[in-house]
């Protein structure tokens, strides 16, 4: 019996090593594997509409950048692996160049102030839809969650999601080639 349940214990912590998800759930985050999921064009859903205020207050409507690639990054001041992946995300927007625009949502920071200091570090070259309490990822249900942070979206012309990476995204270069395939589509 007690060989039975040792077994037992085994198999469970086996598995609980297998889940895709690193942790920092204690946060109120889970961080993703940053691994990339693309969506066939005959597969995507309905264009995401997604409408708020950038973080000088400004209004931000999703539907203004129908006709073009579109990338939405996830991410929060106080977020350790956002600040890590943020060099990356800022040279691939640079690199993209026409090929795609940019558009940040920033969640859970407790003031605009907190969200303008961390651009303002990483000198991001994008505008970010301001949601403390995380409403905006609602436009992405199915794709994102509350708790997926940082998280990376691809919308292509049509303003569907054609390809999501849940963590960190792995290099600029998977970024920028990511929308330079999804660039390539017909529209």
């Amino acid at each position: 019996m007690t060989r039975l349940v040792t077994l037992l214990l085994g198999g469970l912590l086996v598995l609980t090593g297998c889940n895709s998800m690193s942790g920092t759930g204690d946060k109120g985050y889970v961080t993703g594997d940053g691994r990339v999921e693309q969506v066939d064009p005959t597969d995507r859903d309905d264009p995401i509409n997604l409408r708020g205020e950038d973080l000088d207050g400004n209004p931000v409507d999703l539907a203004d950048q129908r006709g073009q690639v579109v990338v939405i990054n996830v991410w929060g001041s106080w977020c350790p692996p956002c600040r890590a992946e943020m060099p990356d995300l800022v040279a691939a927007a640079n690199e993209s160049g026409n090929a795609a625009s940019y558009l940040g949502i920033n969640i859970r920071d407790a003031s605009a102030d907190q969200s303008k200091a961390f651009v303002r570090n990483f000198e991001v070259p994008f505008p970010s839809i301001y949601s403390p309490d995380g409403k905006a990822l609602l436009a992405f249900y199915g794709t994102l969650t509350p708790r997926s942070i940082p998280s990376t979206v691809v919308l292509d012309r049509k303003g569907r999601v054609a390809a999501s990476i849940i963590g960190s995204i792995p290099s600029t270069q998977t970024l920028t080639d990511l929308v330079d395939e999804v660039a390539a589509e017909d529209g």
